[in-house]
Order: structure tokens, then sequence, then C-alpha cells
């Protein structure tokens, strides 16, 4: 099998002269490696770059954060000597890179390994990067990456502007089917983000691709995505965050496995067996999580088996796992009452499915036909815009 070329690979074999002698500032994770797991910061230095500053996105440059965990700017990388500066932190303000932290670089390396869905964080962070390099007339340098989930099928409703936040900042599918590279031209033609961009192109990349067909090596991009089949069901699993039921953080199996205390195991999978979903399968299980939700305490639920990704569709097995669990266990099944990613007004499950609709729609005893009929033709209103940013 022959593998695709990452846009970081692009830019230093086919251009290494747009950034040689150049003052970078990288946006960066521990998944920014080329095919040989050798990390950008040190390619890009290698080939003659001066990297005068690193920014992390949630997680920390390093990785090593857990999911809103504030992280703290780093004065200095011990092996770069660069000042590392965090994009998450304590505050809403430290998402997108302040002012002076820009000043003096020459361009902007943005090489995020993303995982295909609306919720995951990083495209939020180029966005607000993009943003950040349009007010300061810095050029930005986009790595693509291969959308794991492949760039051919969308899944979920869009995103509505009035529950904007860091889950989502701009109308996309709960499963989007882009690429990076394809955001950044998404924003800059369709959401008025103004900036010197470039998008430094994937070679050999299909949209029919999973990450497995890529022949690159899956490195987990952040604490609690360790591998594809993960990333797989992260597009609807994802709500469970919404909830004070467990996602499996703290678990070796987070988003594929998800319960708690007080659930009956056997009648939530005969539940969801009876919503007959395509490609897949619900096993009754117990689970102790050592940390996040209901550490160290016995839980109950069900682990998700993917059996053919191909007609898996993870956002209805996301809603029908909330129905199911409501439906099952009522007196355990409730809703996130802490603050979300920076917002209070909103509900968790409102900012993270994109509207109010399915909050009221579960509340409601509806079905999961009418919890999900908006969808499609949602998603058949934005596939004119999406196909205008394709790159492959």
């Amino acid at each position: 099998m022959s593998r695709v070329q990452t846009g970081l690979e692009t830019l230093l074999q086919e251009y290494p002269q747009k950034i040689r002698g150049a003052r970078l500032g990288v946006v960066c994770h521990p998944a920014s490696v080329d095919a040989e797991l050798r990390h950008a910061l040190d390619l890009l230095a290698a080939a003659g770059a001066h990297i005068a500053a690193i920014f992390g996105p949630e997680h920390g440059a390093r990785g090593e954060a857990q999911d809103m965990e504030g992280v703290e700017d780093i004065p200095l990388d011990p092996k770069l000597k660069a000042p590392v500066y965090s994009l998450y932190g304590a505050t809403l303000e430290s998402l997108a890179p302040r002012r002076e932290q820009l000043q003096g670089l020459d361009a902007l390396v943005i090489d995020l390994q993303d995982i295909g869905a609306r919720y995951y964080t990083f495209i939020w962070t180029m966005a607000l990067c993009l943003q950040a390099a349009g007010e300061t007339g810095l050029r930005v340098l986009v790595c693509d990456r291969p959308n794991p989930l492949n760039g051919e099928t969308t899944a979920g409703n869009l995103l509505q502007e009035e529950f904007r936040s860091f889950v989502g900042l701009h109308p996309l599918p709960s499963r989007h089917g882009l690429t990076p590279g394809e955001i950044a031209r998404y924003l800059q033609r369709h959401r008025g983000v103004s900036c010197d961009l470039e998008v430094l192109p994937l070679r050999g990349w299909r949209r029919s691709m999973y990450f497995d067909e890529t022949g690159l090596p899956w490195v987990y991009p952040s604490p609690n995505m360790p591998t594809l089949d993960t990333a797989l069901v992260y597009p609807g699993m994802c709500l469970v965050e919404a909830t004070a039921l467990s996602e499996g953080r703290g678990t070796c199996k987070p988003f594929e496995i998800a319960g708690a205390p007080g659930v009956d195991p056997d009648a939530l999978a005969a539940a969801l067996a009876r919503e007959n979903l395509p490609g897949c399968r619900y096993r009754p299980l117990y689970f102790r999580p050592q940390f996040h939700k209901h550490a160290h305490q016995i839980c109950a639920g069900v682990q998700l088996h993917v059996t053919d990704r191909h007609r898996f569709d993870a956002g209805l097995a996301g809603v029908a796992f909330l129905r199911c669990v409501k439906q099952t266990a009522p007196e355990t099944f409730r809703w996130r009452q802490q603050p979300y990613e920076f917002v209070e007004a909103i509900p968790a499950i409102d900012l993270l499915a994109g509207d109010d609709q399915l909050r009221q729609g579960l509340e409601a005893g509806a079905s999961l036909v009418e919890l999900t009929a908006h969808w499609a033709s949602e998603r058949t209103a934005f596939e004119a815009i999406r196909r205008d940013v394709f790159l492959y």
C-alpha cells in the first residue's frame, strides 16, 4: 500500500524555501509528526527555520492535560529555547493567540491532526489562529492532514449560530467530512475569516480513505483518542459529555464504553438492540473508571461495537444511547449542570448538539426518528458549501 504524504511533508520536501531562515510560530500537538514519527518542531528546525514561538491547543503542545483542563504557558521550551504559549487556559480569551505573541514572526505554521468531528476543538483553535493572524497581517501555512473518518461521509445536524461555542464556532455537521486545510478554506471563503492563508496539501489522499488506509502511523492527538475506533464513535458518543453519565474516560475504551452506577446493563443493551441501528451492536458490561466521572466506582452500561463502519452512523448511535438510558434508567439520567467550554448560559447538550431540539425532544420522549428527522435536510443544504472548499 502506498502511503499518503502529509502537508507537513509537502512543505518540507517541496517548498522548504517558504520556511528556511524564517521566524516561525508553530501550532502543534503530539500527533504533529511525519511518517517516521519525527515531530514537526524538530523537522522545521532541521530545515533551517527558527522556531520563535510554540502554541499548544487543548491538552497542551505536549498533550499531557485532560479535557477542559487549563494549561499554563511554559517560559522556555528546554530543547528549542522558544516560549510555549497555551491556547487553552483558564479563560475564554486564552483560546486565541495574543497580538504580542505573534509579533516578530514571519509566518504561523499550523499542523494539527483533527479527527473529523465538529466538537473536537483543534479546528476551532485553528480558526481563532487564522483570525488573529489576519488581524496582525501574519502569513499562515496550514499543513493539511487526513480526515481519519474519510472525506465523503457526513452525519448529524448542522450547528445553529445561536449555539456557537468552542465545540462549534461555525456551522458544520457533527461529522463534517473535511480535512483541516479544507476547513481553513471554508472559514476564509464562507465565514469571513480573512488572512494570508496557504494550505500545504496532502499527496495521495482519496476522500474514501479511513486513516488506517493512509499508510500513516496513528498517534493519538489527545489523551482520550487512543485509536481510530475511538474516533469512529466520537461524533455521536461525545454527546454523553453533556450528561452525568460516564463517557468512558478513565477506561481503556473512552467513548466506546459508557454508563453509570444505577444503570441496568442488560435492559440498556436490549433497548438499544430494539433501535436496530446499522453497522453496530451493543454489549452489556460493568466498568470502573480510574479518573473523571464516577472515578473508582463500579458503573454499568454498554460497549458500542462497530461491525460495519461504512454503514455505521455515530450520530444515531449517540442519540440512541441517551434516549435508551433515559428510558431504562430515568432516575440515573441527568444533564450536566456545570458550565461547559467557558459557557454558563446554555446547557452543555445544546452546545454539543448545536441546537436545543435534541434536548427538548429527549425530554418529551420523542422517538429516534423524530429526534433526527431534520438532520439530512440540514446536511443537504450545506453540501454545496462543503464541496466548494474541497482540495481533493
